[in-house]
């Protein structure tokens, strides 16, 4: 019996360290598990792309005397102002111009959103404190040779109510520019008012200069088809609440394949009936609120119900309308006409602040 202890013993000791090799095999996983995490979290915080682009350091410097902006050099002489440098813009390679400029010199797309005074009086302000006008205008050739912001009204405006005499502008040759700055105006924020009368104004402009072209072909300067339709609203009702439409409008309103002076006729007919609709749903509204009901979101119910797409659901990568928009409009109208005031109840108005709630 004494001669088995010395060979069970060695048995025993070998299963002993098998099972904590067991019990240790999930910690033993765990580094293979946290650099996945980490290049998740790496993709969270917006990693550099891991392909260089655009120009380096000798590409970028351009000199004034160079065929791509000696042009753009004597137009702005002609102005009154002062050429300061040229380059080429890092991404794109496209000439850009550095330039004083009078004020006087300048003017804003006929297209943009209107000016807001207020903003307009805070943003002076804010300069005068900085004492330092550090944003310069984007400035392109607009129409009959003049020069043209398509997105520095508000600054333009400012040196005005400051009394600049010369204000500083990137100039571009590139004209096109003037209808695809709206995505980048970060200069005050766009809502949807602004939005859309700045791409309708917009669409108008481009219509006048060649309306043959295809609607769709300006999805990127448009940004989104809504707008076209909302813009016309707004320009005949300056307080109209699109934003309740716009979940609706997204669903069914899509770019034409047919020339843009065509298809702003066609959109002339849709801001029309969306006027329609509204007018019953404020009649609408107005027979609910003198039943008693009462709630921030009673326009916004009404609107909801009428929507003949609301439970409509788009499979991933469709992007097909749930139905034609002329379509959806006659459905829309037809069912607020017919909307029975008698079978809304607080519940149902309870039901839907808790959605809205939920999903803030």
């Amino acid at each position: 019996m004494m001669q088995h202890f010395p060979v069970v013993a060695p048995v025993v000791h070998v299963h002993t360290r098998a099972v904590a090799a067991k019990r240790k095999s999930p910690t033993r996983k765990t580094p293979a598990v946290k650099p996945r995490a980490a290049k998740a979290g790496a993709r969270g915080k917006l990693a550099p792309a891991r392909v260089r682009r655009g120009l380096a350091a000798a590409e970028v410097a351009l000199p004034l005397e160079a065929p791509e902006v000696a042009a753009l050099v004597t137009d702005i002489v002609q102005a009154g102002g002062t050429p300061i440098g040229a380059y080429r813009d890092p991404l794109g390679g496209r000439p850009l111009l550095l330039a004083s400029l009078p004020l006087s010199a300048v003017q804003p797309t006929p297209f943009q959103r209107d000016l807001s005074p207020t903003h307009t009086k805070r943003l002076a302000q804010k300069i005068d404190e900085a004492a330092a006008f550090l944003d310069p205008l984007i400035v392109v050739r607009g129409a009959a040779g003049g020069l043209w912001t398509p997105n520095g009204r508000h600054r333009l405006a400012a040196g005005k109510l400051l009394g600049l005499r010369q204000i500083t502008a990137l100039v571009s040759p590139d004209e096109s520019l003037a209808y695809r700055i709206l995505a980048l105006n970060t200069e005050k924020a766009h809502n949807l008012k602004d939005k859309s009368l700045e791409v309708i104004r917009m669409a108008r402009a481009l219509a006048k200069s060649d309306g043959t072209r295809r609607e769709s072909s300006f999805a990127a300067e448009f940004e989104a088809p809504e707008l076209l339709t909302l813009g016309l609203v707004y320009e005949e009702n300056a307080r109209f609440g699109g934003g309740a439409y716009s979940p609706f409008l997204k669903k069914v309103d899509r770019f034409a394949d047919r020339p843009l002076a065509t298809t702003l006729r066609d959109r002339q007919a849709y801001a029309a009936r969306l006027v329609g609709i509204e007018a019953d749903v404020k009649r609408i509204v107005a027979a609910l609120t003198a039943r008693g009901l009462r709630s921030p979101y009673l326009r916004n119910y009404v609107i909801a119900r009428v929507n003949p797409v609301r439970f409509h659901k788009a499979k991933k990568g469709d992007t097909r309308p749930a139905m034609p928009i002329a379509q959806a409009l006659v459905r829309m109208a037809a069912a607020a006409k017919r909307f029975d005031v008698g079978k809304v109840s607080n519940a149902d108005l309870a039901w839907v602040a808790a959605g809205a709630e939920s999903a803030e």
